[in-house]
């Protein structure tokens, strides 16, 4: 159970704190409600590109991690689909420190010609080597691309191409910052062992003052619904071919998100699920095998994936996945092998919340959601999913007409021509 206190400010900023009496630490999070959603189809990449350039110092503090590192503090950010999140953790009596630099960033991002084209090679060097040069690494560009034609989720954080954030103008990211980086547009949440009301009122002192500049974003297009099977393969210079199935499900907030996160570890929840038993151990079938959810704030994606063997056929891997999803359509899940999964997440549940850290991030990621309640009601609501409501599930989102095939087949070997004699 995670208490909280919850206050927004004039401007628009939302404050949640939790007091956490075992900890010496202070977490302070700061969560912007951008993501790679937000952006448009021919300048992709600015989120994750922001993430870098909030790094780079305001006219007030010229180098971020200077402060940080003196108030004996470590700090990080990630950017995804659905938002961008800057976390620091420092001993609670420094806590102040942390609250100087989120709210001189949020207002006094110093953003030069000479800064952007800095983060600029930086980002495009990490699009080249962790999506371009590594192996099967643009295999979750192809995949989104296949199962999204109209959403932004069609593009990963990182961007659909480099060459946006080549040809990235420094009005076109200032105007970014603008319209997305400012009090109303985040959620500040601390953990600490320090009195609520105090680190209210801090929060108060240090961003209360900053001013609001909401600018009208951009409807979000959404998806429409698929109603036929896409199919894509591809040919790379990779050790073994993979297979990888997506079907189209609910977002973060639906009843099936439940649901669905189950079925995943039902499926591929450690050596004792059921893919890696029969298609890995068992049939001997696959290498590798994993299924997951995206957990995207709007409707996702429920992925199979796994890598062949080398005796092992595209169609014999692709009847080895259908066998398992007609299975949960038509038979009902144990009890036992229920319960087993239920108590995991439960387990990891308790087990995170007494992380600093873990709490302040929730606190911002449930009331990103529009649902702060939630931080403690997920058990409950997973508790709630029976084997009935797996199986009707599975018939609804396990259908053809819903799914994008990725076959990534490894390019045939070739022996090196030998030489001729002269």
């Amino acid at each position: 159970m995670i208490t909280y206190r919850k206050r927004i400010l004039d401007n628009g900023l939302t404050v949640i704190v939790n007091r956490d009496r075992t900890s010496k630490l202070a977490a302070v999070n700061i969560l912007y409600k951008v993501g790679a959603r937000n952006e448009s189809p021919d300048r992709t990449g600015f989120a994750h590109l922001f993430e870098h350039l909030m790094f780079r110092g305001t006219r007030q503090v010229p180098v971020f991690d200077l402060p940080v590192q003196m108030a004996s503090g470590d700090n990080n950010a990630f950017t995804n689909n659905d938002y961008t999140d800057f976390y620091l953790t420092l001993p609670y009596e420094n806590i102040e420190t942390a609250l100087w630099l989120e709210s001189d960033r949020m207002e006094g991002l110093d953003i030069t010609s000479e800064k952007l084209a800095t983060e600029k090679k930086v980002v495009i060097e990490e699009f080249r080597q962790r999506y371009l040069n590594q192996p099967y690494g643009d295999r979750a560009l192809l995949l989104r691309d296949l199962a999204y034609k109209v959403h932004p989720y069609r593009w990963a954080a990182i961007g659909l191409t480099p060459d946006h954030i080549a040809a990235a103008t420094l009005d076109e990211v200032q105007a970014f910052y603008r319209t997305h980086y400012h009090p109303s547009n985040a959620v500040l949440s601390l953990s600490a062992d320090l009195d609520e009301e105090r680190m209210l009122d801090l929060g108060e002192k240090w961003f209360g003052g900053l001013a609001d500049r909401p600018t009208a974003a951009a409807p979000i297009p959404q998806e429409p619904p698929q109603t036929a099977p896409r199919r894509l393969e591809v040919e790379r210079d990779v050790p073994a071919t993979t297979l990888t199935i997506a079907y189209r499900m609910g977002g973060r907030m639906s009843e099936d998100f439940y649901t669905a996160d189950l079925v995943s570890d039902l499926l591929s929840g450690g050596d004792s699920s059921r893919l890696y038993r029969r298609l890995v151990r068992e049939r001997k079938l696959l290498s590798s095998v994993n299924a997951y959810i995206t957990g995207d704030v709007d409707p996702g994606l429920f992925i199979f994936t796994g890598q062949l063997l080398p005796e092992t056929t595209v169609e014999a891997a692709e009847a080895a996945f259908a066998q398992e999803v007609s299975a949960l359509q038509t038979e009902i899940v144990p009890e036992h092998e229920l319960e087993k999964v239920k108590n995991k997440f439960e387990a990891n549940t308790l087990f995170g919340e007494l992380n600093v850290m873990n709490k302040a991030m929730n606190l911002g990621f449930y009331e990103m959601l529009g649902d702060l309640e939630l931080i403690n009601g997920e058990v409950a609501r997973y508790r709630a999913v029976g084997a009935e409501r797996i199986r009707d599930f599975s018939r609804r989102t396990f259908r053809p007409e819903c799914s994008s095939t990725l076959i990534y087949r490894a390019a045939p070997k070739t022996e090196p021509a030998e030489n001729a004699e002269s």
